[in-house]
């Protein structure tokens, strides 16, 4: 059994954000725009606390998107016109990256000063963030003379941060890698700039931390969707060489490759199951899910578990994935499905 702390109720951290917010964004003004994130981050945690969520976020509002915390607070990259292959604006590493100060770890203090829940940080990772920006045609110019070299960098500055997420209160850090699952596929997508094994090393030299207070975990999210298939020996391999203690996985279809993601996870580590869809309107059938909690059950110990969305609820500001309603609905499910896994024994 891994050594739980009960975050059962979770999500990805990006929530839908308020028009208000988008408008003082689109105005422009530094200042006004500043108060405005404030003002949507206290009505976040309100908010978050009236669905009983056992985690709370700041929405990613201060940010454009789940990588802004990164792009926002590090010198090294620019911002290019070309779009990545899921829309988001491509940025590139044109040096080695240096971080200007801390990423998030501002925001989660003021968290922490309007709620007595945990507050959540979530973080692009590093592998992520070196497979997507390293440009070879840049290493002769300054830039990075390889993608290991990048993420062993940013390796450098995530693990900074999340020590320095923990030591002001922040008990639940998750890192998001959306490229992982589709390395351990039967059918393994493309390498691309950073090939699985040095994927595997940047990712650990992030989340391995030589003290750990009590309840405080670090997260991997290596993907929104599962594989059509599994390599087991590959899942086995990110699961045991990257050291996290929380798995978030996609569990939202019900397929045999979602379970065999379950099945490859180590007895010690947590899995957090993504089980309802961030990406479509329609409401989850209970007992559909149920049944599909109750097989994973058969391979986890369900103590070990926690639910959430299987992914963020916006990309972006300007992009999110459902309507504020729906969203609102979807959370509502997570909290109804974890009381009939759990009781109030959260």
């Amino acid at each position: 059994m891994a050594d739980t702390f009960n975050y059962r109720i979770d999500h990805h951290g990006s929530l839908i954000r308020p028009a208000t917010l988008l408008t003082a964004r689109a105005a422009g003004d530094t200042e006004a725009l500043a108060e405005a994130e404030l003002e949507a981050v206290k009505e976040a945690v309100a908010y978050q606390r009236r669905l009983r969520t056992t985690v709370v976020t700041d929405g990613d509002f201060p940010r454009e998107d789940f990588r802004s915390a990164v792009f926002d607070g590090v010198s090294g990259f620019r911002r290019t016109d070309e779009k990545t292959p899921d829309g988001l604006p491509r940025w590139v590493a044109e040096s080695l990256p240096k971080a200007n100060g801390p990423l998030l770890a501002d925001w989660a203090g003021r968290l922490a000063e309007l709620t007595v829940i945990a507050p959540k940080a979530s973080l692009p990772s590093p592998a992520y963030l070196a497979a997507t920006t390293f440009e070879p045609e840049l290493a002769a110019s300054g830039g990075p003379a390889s993608a290991r070299e990048l993420g062993e960098a940013l390796a450098e500055i995530i693990h900074a941060e999340i020590e320095l997420l923990v030591s002001r209160g922040v008990r639940l850090i998750q890192l998001n890698n959306p490229l992982l699952l589709g390395h351990i596929a039967a059918d393994p997508a493309a390498a691309g700039a950073l090939s699985f094994e040095d994927a595997l090393a940047v990712e650990a030299l992030a989340v391995r931390l030589d003290e750990r207070p009590e309840g405080v975990r670090i997260g991997v999210s290596p993907g929104w969707q599962a594989p059509a298939a599994v390599d087991r020996v590959r899942a086995e391999r990110l699961y045991g060489e990257v050291p996290a203690d929380r798995w978030i996985l996609p569990y939202d279809k019900g397929t045999a490759a979602e379970l065999d993601l379950l099945r490859a996870l180590p007895e010690d580590r947590d899995a957090c199951l993504g089980v309802v869809d961030a990406t479509a309107p329609e409401l989850e059938d209970l007992d559909t899910v149920l049944a599909r909690i109750d097989a994973g059950a058969e391979l986890k110990d369900i103590e070990d578990m926690a639910l959430a969305p299987s992914r963020g609820f916006a990309d972006s500001a300007a992009r999110p994935l459902l309507g504020a309603e729906d969203q609102r609905r979807k959370l509502v499910l997570i909290e109804t499905l974890a009381r009939y896994c759990w009781g109030n024994e959260f």
